[in-house]
């Protein structure tokens, strides 16, 4: 992947005791990953390391924008991204082994013999993690200039017809109700 290294962090010449670094993502980040169901992004990554000598704490605070398709009305939205996640990284002899059989996703295990913690693979975990599952028009804006209200009406008449069309299905599976008796 290019340009990782700019998401490394070379912990081995870090003193003990809490550390700050930030990151501007942008959707060039994400140019090495699959496509994204989202664009424009706009984040910032604050990471603080906590180094002790066998293991560190990272937490990484996200903020920013992205752009996403209105689950509704299909028209672009912009969404604000917040979230908070906290990795504990400890330095182990077989770090692939106790990776596998790790059951908590907030610790990850290194051999001691690294000296990078490499963020970009959480980086982009996080952002993707922060933005909602549901994305929709706030219910003050539904039907507003934003809006494509020709779909909304494509949605509404599809509702209309699937009410209509469940009472027949009823009806039939009452007469077979009826051959049973």
């Amino acid at each position: 992947m290019s340009n990782r290294h700019v998401y490394e962090i070379p912990f081995v010449g870090l003193k003990p005791g809490t550390h700050a670094f930030k990151y501007e993502i942008t959707d060039k980040f994400f140019a090495d990953y699959k496509p994204q169901d989202f664009s424009n992004c706009h984040a910032v990554v604050d990471v603080e390391l906590e180094k002790n000598p066998s293991l560190m704490r990272l937490k990484f605070d996200i903020s920013g924008t992205v752009d996403v398709m209105c689950d509704i009305c299909g028209n672009t939205l912009k969404i604000n991204l917040w979230d908070e996640f906290n990795i504990m990284v400890k330095m182990v002899e077989t770090p692939d082994e106790m990776n596998e059989t790790e059951d908590d996703p907030d610790i990850y295990y290194i051999g001691h013999q690294e000296s990078h913690l490499h963020l970009s693979n959480w980086i982009y975990e996080f952002i993707n993690l922060s933005i909602p599952n549901q994305r929709e028009c706030d219910e003050s804006e539904r039907g507003g200039p934003q809006c494509n209200n020709e779909v909304l009406e494509k949605l509404r008449k599809m509702e209309e017809e699937a009410a209509k069309g469940n009472k027949s299905i009823w009806k039939d599976l009452d007469k077979l109700k009826g051959l049973d008796n």
